[in-house]
């Protein structure tokens, strides 16, 4: 797990007690949540100019969908991780490859996840 320690990561979770829950994972796997966003508008600015090695973004933002986030994230070249409600909405055509983690998930999931998005130390 050290090898990820330090990285800075975007949390867009549109629910409260899950984007603690998830802190709390990150902050164990030794990153750092350096931005948060609970909805779309926000998402879409931090996506824009916060300073982060990887972002994790939950598909469906209060009925929003967070891919305009992802294609400015992409175009940035800072990798992402959907996360996606039981029963949430499928990815996008353009977003079917990307890394996606199902909810709940546990902190190993997130860790195996995040490890291949991460480069190497």
């Amino acid at each position: 797990m050290a090898e990820m320690s330090g990285a800075r990561v975007l949390l867009v979770e549109d629910e409260g007690l899950v984007a603690l829950m998830i802190e709390d994972m990150l902050d164990e796997l030794g990153l750092k949540v350096v931005a948060s966003a609970a909805h779309l508008k926000k998402a879409c600015q931090l996506a824009t100019t916060a300073s982060v090695d990887v972002a994790l973004l939950d598909v469906n933002l209060a009925g929003e969908l967070v891919f305009p986030a992802a294609r400015i994230l992409r175009a940035r070249s800072i990798p992402f991780l959907f996360s996606t409600g039981y029963g949430g909405p499928a990815l996008e055509e353009e977003f079917r490859n990307a890394p996606a983690i199902g909810k709940p998930f546990s902190v190993d999931q997130l860790s195996d996840k995040l490890r291949t998005l991460l480069p190497p130390p």
